[in-house]
């Protein structure tokens, strides 16, 4: 893609939507930031009819290969909380949604970058069931799964399709915890925390608080309908159960800067770090997987700076 095959650009109201120069303050500050009203009623009933769509077997695509790592929920898993990754790839309805420029360039704002790409867009369902062990996420920090990116401007939007609060399980902070320094970290961190020990996961938060003199503030995002919560890819977050009576339906659009690419990171066994995009995604001109590709993670915005306009 050309420079000027991609001018995005704001209304005066989509302007006035963007986080102030407190609000850029405040997420360098604490890891989080809770934006204003950025997606209208009617994108958000798209969202969610979309979503039914998805549900139901529509795809206007499909990966090519399964990625080792894929999170995809289908019907023979039951009723678990459900993730599904690269929904933004496989599905015109809710890709279309997702590259609104306006959530890019408020990432841009609170990541002080000049552009913005798609980097995975999970779908996410969290059921109404009391005691349902897979409906509670532990702390973790989004960093720790993309090693294999140099980016540690990396950042993600959580997109809730109804006002969430806590009693839906809604995401929760760990307020300033993005700016600790992380000890005790090995190559278990790279695992997703599905497959990690959730008392291991509390340890590990526990540890690297008091290494860092630091209070565990945890920070319930309460996000209306139509608002958006940001959080920094090493801000430790989790959610708890959903006690509300009806599901809890999101996607966790994670998103990566301009500057951001595949790295070399070494584990102790000798082999690299991996994403599941490594084995999706085209090859740059030495080799390595490109995550500027656009078919996987298309770039939604570009400050008109970077464009000469």
């Amino acid at each position: 893609m050309s420079l000027t095959e991609f001018e995005p650009t704001l209304t005066a109201e989509e302007q006035a939507l963007l986080p102030s120069d407190d609000d850029v303050r405040h997420y360098a500050e604490h890891g989080w930031y809770l934006s204003k009203k950025i997606f209208t009623d009617d994108e958000v009933y798209a969202l969610a009819a979309a979503t039914q769509r998805y549900y139901d077997g529509e795809r206007d695509r499909r990966l090519p290969v399964r990625p080792p790592k894929l999170a995809y929920w289908d019907p023979s898993k039951g009723p678990v909380q459900r993730h599904n990754d690269y929904v933004h790839h496989e599905h015109d309805g809710l890709g279309a949604i997702l590259r609104k420029p306006l959530i890019g360039a408020v990432a841009a704002r609170l990541a002080e970058a000049d552009e913005i790409r798609v980097f995975q867009s999970t779908l996410i369902h969290k059921p109404p069931i009391s005691g349902e062990p897979s409906n509670i996420v532990p702390w973790h920090f989004d960093k720790h799964y993309w090693a294999s990116s140099s980016s540690e401007k990396m950042l993600t939007a959580f997109i809730p399709f109804h006002d969430c609060g806590e009693e839906m399980g809604t995401i929760t902070m760990v307020d300033g915890s993005h700016r600790w320094k992380e000890i005790g970290a090995d190559d278990t961190v790279v695992r997703h925390f599905a497959d990690r020990d959730r008392s291991q996961l509390e340890e590990m938060l526990a540890e690297n608080a008091a290494y860092n003199g630091a209070e565990i503030r945890k920070i319930p995002m309460l996000i209306p309908k139509g608002h958006v919560s940001f959080h920094h890819c090493r801000t430790y977050h989790g959610s708890g159960p959903n006690v509300s009576g009806r599901p809890r339906q999101a996607i966790s659009l994670h998103l990566q800067d301009g500057d951001n690419a595949w790295r070399e990171y070494p584990l102790s066994d000798g082999t690299l770090a991996a994403y599941n995009h490594d084995v999706l995604v085209r090859r740059t001109h030495d080799g390595r997987p490109d995550y500027a590709d656009p078919d996987y993670c298309p770039i939604i915005w570009r400050h008109r700076a970077e464009q000469g306009g």
